[in-house]
């Protein structure tokens, strides 16, 4: 009966694809390199290829709205403070 079958962390994934895009060595050196499967390198390296573009499309995108998203909270917490201030001045001014 065999083991339980290896789970390989993301990094590793990573790294391996990378490895298998760079091109410098063939899917087997990388696959001795890392003591995985060569089918893996290979299936590793499609989906890192499938992904790439998705990835930098979702990130612009994802950026500008986080930007959009931050300034908005700024510029509230600017109306917050300035009522605040406006307050305190009135409170104060009327206590002398």
């Amino acid at each position: 009966m065999r083991g339980k079958r290896r789970q390989h962390e993301a990094e590793l994934k990573a790294r391996v694809a990378l490895a298998a895009l760079k091109g410098d060595k063939t899917i087997n050196e990388i696959a001795a390199l890392f003591e995985v499967h060569p089918s893996l390198v290979t299936v590793w390296r499609k989906r890192a290829l499938l992904e790439l573009p998705r990835l930098f499309s979702e990130q612009a995108a994802k950026g500008a709205a986080d930007v959009e998203a931050k300034e908005t909270r700024l510029y509230e917490q600017i109306g917050r403070l300035k009522v605040e201030l406006d307050w305190l001045k009135k409170k104060l001014s009327a206590g002398t």
